[in-house]
């Protein structure tokens, strides 16, 4: 019998993950003019996207949806007021952003290390694999 095979890190189906306050994780004006990535140091629990800039910004999970059809919009800054997408409560080690000049990003974050959510194709929701 081995000596540790008990022992198993956490997984995006731990709970307990999900249960408790995100770390904090926050960036602010990305220029996301062309298909950019950020980066999570840790899978989300929740997060939120705010577009300060000058066109609307496009939210996919791959280079290829947000290029594609496959991602969500948040409108364009009017009157100095800015645009902010609900809290989303997403599991995801990245998302892209495109179409604005000025990207926040707001996540709470787990204690899941991203590489606990790719397979052979990266990460299983990118948004390139299964979507139309």
């Amino acid at each position: 019998m081995s000596g540790i095979s008990w022992k198993m890190d956490v997984g995006v189906n731990h709970v307990p993950a999900y249960q408790v306050s995100g770390r904090p994780f926050a960036t602010g004006s990305v220029n996301a003019t062309t298909a950019t990535k950020v980066e999570f140091p840790y899978v989300t629990r929740w997060l939120y996207v705010t577009n300060r800039g000058s066109g609307d910004v496009r939210i996919g999970f791959s280079q290829a949806g947000v290029e594609g059809t496959n991602y969500i919009v948040v409108g364009q800054v009017a009157s100095g007021v800015f645009s902010s997408t609900q809290r989303l409560e997403l599991k995801v080690s990245e998302i892209w952003l495109s179409g604005s000049n000025a990207v926040d990003v707001m996540a709470g974050l787990t204690s899941i290390l991203p590489e606990r959510v790719s397979g052979s194709t990266g990460p299983s929701w990118s948004g390139s694999a299964g979507v139309g």
